[in-house]
């Protein structure tokens, strides 16, 4: 162990000597153990992902916990028809391409959302005739997706084309008013020739149940299957509350779906509540995938309760403060991975405050405080982001592992993870502000 003092001499001193250890022992978090959702689901055979809003990218917080937690990406509005074709034939790719190009560097996997669907759409699309439309729907598909070609996945094709209720019927919509159910294979026809190798899916929500609308969808995707119209699989959205909680036979209704030939995807996923009953629910849609042989992965709709659309009703697996929640226990417990530290499942939690402890023109000194819960621990992790151009010179009482940008540290004890419960110890840091005094994001601590 190589502890370091505090002065300012001795960091600069030995910078370049952390500088190559940090180098040296950067991991990609994708190869170590199971103890993120996204390496647990991959060990599972499954992908899980979030949705991502590319002006949230540059929050270090934001950033650091998608990727070191995620495997895949849905844009959650930039790719929608709105952004990409405000004006017919003007095409606007920047905010999309700012998500694809992240999830790329990242090694991760992402799904186009979406092609058609009835909402958020420019008010001059609802003005054509029925042959425009036509020609205009058909444009849109194949612009998005040539200049997506060989970088997403699998693209939600059509989006929530039938009716709430009983009745099964299909949506009003510019595109079904006047182009007809004919509208969705033409859809998936264009699609299919446009990419053969993307996954072509449909997504709807309350459809997770056998009700008069999953059963309209499963009708659908039947006849598609039997005709040969180029359907791969079926995104179940899975937003639920307490007064839509989840389906009795939501594994039954995946399993369905799957045996007509089609994988199986959750989309949306997000589950309004918290505690031990939020955790429970979340548990038992994970376990509904991991039974269906066929789906593929799941997708929750959001990276933190902040920037959730039902933030009210705190539905994710992060807190507002990118803290780990007991549903993030379950659903990583449910996928068979280890780590945690959120509150629920191992009994295992960890806290962490910071605090700059010197400051001088062009530099200081920071430091972490790590304390264990009400249960012993015998290790713990906390992510730290620091701001560009800031450059970390000397680091103690930690091992960091560094992202590929150099600019988000994994700290581990070197030689102080066991902690009693109650008890504490801390790591700290020397920075060059290279310009910049902004504070580092500390992210939360998981234990073990």
């Amino acid at each position: 162990m190589l502890t370091l003092k505090r002065a300012r001499p001795a960091a600069r001193a030995l910078t370049s000597v952390l500088l190559a250890a940090a180098t040296v022992t950067a991991l990609s978090h994708s190869a170590s153990a199971a103890d993120s959702l996204a390496s647990a689901a991959a060990g599972k055979g499954r992908y899980f992902g979030t949705a991502v809003a590319a002006n949230h990218l540059g929050e270090a917080a934001y950033a650091n916990t998608l990727d070191q937690e995620f495997g895949a990406v849905t844009p959650e509005n930039e790719m929608k028809w709105d952004a990409t074709e405000s004006t017919r034939g003007a095409f606007t790719f920047t905010a999309a391409d700012q998500i694809v190009s992240h999830a790329q560097s990242k090694g991760m996997k992402v799904r186009g959302h979406t092609l058609v669907w009835h909402s958020q759409l420019p008010s001059w699309v609802s003005g054509l005739a029925a042959s425009d439309l036509r020609t205009a729907m058909n444009n849109h598909i194949t612009q998005l997706m040539q200049h997506y070609k060989g970088k997403i996945y699998a693209w939600d094709v059509v989006n929530e084309a039938f009716q709430d209720g009983s009745s099964g019927a299909r949506r009003s919509s510019p595109f079904q008013d006047k182009l007809g159910n004919g509208f969705i294979e033409e859809a998936f026809r264009t699609a299919r020739s446009v990419d053969p190798d993307a996954k072509l899916c449909y997504n709807d929500y309350n459809t997770d149940g056998v009700n008069a609308k999953s059963n309209a969808v499963y009708a659908m995707v039947k006849d598609f299957k039997s005709r040969g119209v180029p359907i791969d699989c079926v995104g179940f959205q899975s937003h639920f509350n307490s007064a839509s909680p989840v389906p009795s036979d939501y594994q039954a209704n995946l399993q369905r779906f799957a045996d007509l030939g089609v994988d199986v995807q959750i989309t949306e996923l997000d589950i309004e509540g918290s505690g031990a009953a939020q955790a429970t629910s979340y548990g038992t849609v994970v376990k509904a995938c991991l039974a269906v042989t066929r789906c593929t992965g799941m997708t929750v709709w959001g990276v933190t309760d902040k920037y959730s659309w039902r933030s009210s009703g705190t539905p994710l697996l992060f807190d507002s403060n990118y803290a780990k929640k007991p549903a993030y226990d379950a659903v990583l417990a449910a996928l068979g991975g280890t780590g945690g530290g959120g509150g629920g499942g191992t009994g295992a939690t960890c806290t962490v405050t910071f605090a700059r402890t010197a400051d001088w023109s062009d530099g200081y000194n920071g430091e972490v405080t790590v304390k264990a819960g009400s249960s012993p621990i015998t290790g713990w992790s906390v992510p730290v982001a620091f701001a560009s151009p800031q450059k970390v010179t000397a680091l103690w009482n930690g091992s960091p592992s560094w992202d590929a940008g150099g600019t988000v540290a994994t700290v581990r004890p070197t030689y102080n993870g066991s902690l009693a419960a109650g008890a504490s110890t801390s790591f700290g840091f020397t920075v060059a502000k290279n310009g910049s005094s902004a504070l580092p994001a500390v992210g939360a601590c998981t234990a073990s």
